[in-house]
């Protein structure tokens, strides 16, 4: 269940391989394209490696909608990669009824630096690194009910690389990350769980939320996939009596290019708050522990 692959290529050298392709979130394509580059780039950040470089897939109706904007969207992707010092290597199109973009990425990573998923140790703090709330926001876009100052918020927010808290939660010393997307905090916790056969403990309250997706948090504004997240955790986790609603709606909202949950050492969980916060991701906060006994998430 890691979030990409790891093929090892020489004694001081492993390759990270991921691909993720998805519809526009967003009806800017140049914020489309560097939000579906920002989120193919996170697994490999993820992981702990770094990416080198990308080749690009897109599906796209070109006589329908014409070339300007699939330029749009390929500025995009150029500006987020050129942020990560990531080459683009080329890239493959087909003519579709619906727009698709996404990248295949290459990462290195030396073979006994990358981080799994599945590592987590009894005693470990949580750390997450975005706020939530970004599937009821992207949810009140589709259907014209959000607010623009809200929407660029968004944007922004789905846009911003997790390449500075990678390189803080290197620099730190940690022992498990993933990053928050389709399966939503409570989904991408359960997988951390499950592979570490441990029990996680989520703090409810301290759970960031992006404030522009304050007023989105609904069910008016809960997509299918969330929907269908909150089917599958309910299987794997313990609800204390204090959860509320609006606190179950956010743990399953499903996230584009979110952010990353770090399980770290209890000593070293300030260092790495300080570090993160410092690097831009001014609300990372600690949400949570690993317990001994597992594997299963309490939540309260």
């Amino acid at each position: 269940m890691d979030d990409a692959g790891v093929v090892l290529v020489g004694d001081d050298l492993a390759i990270i391989q991921t691909i993720d392709v998805f519809p526009p979130v967003v009806d800017d394509p140049y914020w489309f394209g560097r939000i579906a580059a920002a989120n193919s780039l996170s697994d490999i950040y993820a992981m702990g490696g770094r990416p080198v470089s990308a080749v690009n897939f897109v599906g796209y109706p070109l006589e329908e909608l014409g070339p300007e904007p699939l330029t749009e969207m390929l500025r995009g992707c150029f500006d987020a990669l050129e942020e990560a010092d990531c080459a683009m290597a080329g890239g493959h199109s087909i003519r579709d009824k619906e727009v698709k973009f996404g990248l295949a990425v290459t990462g290195v990573a030396a073979p006994d630096r990358f981080l799994r998923n599945s590592s987590a140790r009894p005693g470990d703090r949580l750390v997450l690194t975005k706020p939530l709330g970004l599937g009821c926001l992207t949810t009140a876009l589709r259907q014209g009910k959000a607010a623009q100052n809200d929407i660029e918020a968004g944007q922004k927010m789905m846009a911003r690389l997790n390449r500075s808290a990678a390189e803080a939660m290197q620099r730190v010393g940690v022992n498990a990350a993933t990053d928050i997307t389709g399966y939503g905090l409570l989904g991408h916790t359960i997988e951390m769980a499950l592979g570490a056969n441990r029990s996680f403990h989520i703090h409810a309250a301290s759970i960031p939320i992006l404030d522009a997706a304050r007023p989105y948090l609904i069910p008016e504004f809960t997509c299918g996939g969330s929907k269908r997240n909150a089917e599958f955790t309910v299987q794997h986790t313990r609800f204390g009596d204090g959860v509320t609603d609006l606190q179950r709606l956010l743990l399953n909202d499903v996230q584009t290019s979110g952010g990353l949950l770090i399980s770290v050492p209890e000593e070293r969980v300030a260092e790495l708050l300080d570090r993160v916060r410092q690097g831009g991701d001014e609300q990372a906060a600690e949400i949570g522990l690993v317990l001994p006994d597992g594997p299963a998430v309490v939540v309260s």
